[in-house]
């Protein structure tokens, strides 16, 4: 009888090795996807540890900035600046500023003197104008009284010679100063002082004519402002 020698199970043995290899590729393959991924993640953290060092150094960096600006911060007490020296060429403006503010006053002080002087002046010109005003006035007053007498006395005579004949009138007009027969005649009506000229001799009654008509135009001319002509029968009556 033979003994069967039994044959060997290769099956198995090739599935267990082919899970050893697979094992161990799986190992291999799991370390380097370890290792790949633990890569990044410690790139990461050394970037991150980097901007965190810039971070504290950024602002280790700004707190002592910041520490002596609130330090800086001015107190009541040296708000104020201090004031700058005064050059010698401002030293010199003012000095000149000051001399002629001085000037100015001694100017205006000058110009108030001279201002009541002369409101000083003109109150007294004022005063006298009113003064002379006030003559003028009485002086005018005395010359139309006299003036007024005077024609109460040519109007006497005129009367007289109205009343009389006229021949007998124009002998006496024939004989009777020019200045007296202008006043008279003048005064006289008109047709009384014409019976009497026709009465008179024919020179003479032109001559009292001519007169009469200078005398009356002078007279116009003086009431409208017009300066009698010289010579005229209104200045020798009037001088007469």
């Amino acid at each position: 009888m033979m003994l069967k020698i039994p044959a060997p199970r290769l099956l198995p043995m090739t599935i267990t090795t082919l899970a050893a290899l697979l094992l161990v590729k799986s190992g291999d393959i799991l370390e380097a996807a370890l290792t790949a991924d633990h890569r990044p993640d410690r790139a990461m953290m050394a970037i991150a540890s980097a901007v965190g060092a810039e971070t504290d150094s950024a602002k280790g960096a700004a707190r002592p900035t910041a520490g002596p600006a609130a330090d800086q911060t001015p107190s009541p007490q040296a708000a104020a600046p201090a004031d700058p020296p005064i050059s010698e060429s401002e030293k010199a403006i003012l000095l000149d500023l000051r001399q002629r503010r001085k000037e100015l006053d001694a100017r205006a002080e000058a110009l108030a003197e001279r201002e009541s002087v002369l409101a000083a002046a003109e109150a007294k010109v004022a005063a006298r104008v009113a003064e002379l005003q006030a003559l003028q006035k009485q002086l005018e007053g005395l010359d139309a009284a006299q003036k007024q007498k005077e024609d109460a006395g040519w109007q006497g005579l005129v009367k007289l010679y109205e009343a009389m004949k006229p021949r007998d009138a124009a002998v006496i007009f024939n004989d009777l100063s020019m200045p007296v027969l202008l006043q008279v005649v003048d005064r006289m009506k008109d047709a009384k002082a014409a019976a009497i000229m026709a009465a008179m001799a024919p020179e003479r009654a032109r001559e009292v004519t001519a007169e009469l008509a200078q005398m009356r135009t002078g007279r116009n001319n003086a009431a409208d402002g017009a300066e009698p002509a010289p010579g005229s029968a209104g200045e020798k009556a009037s001088g007469g």
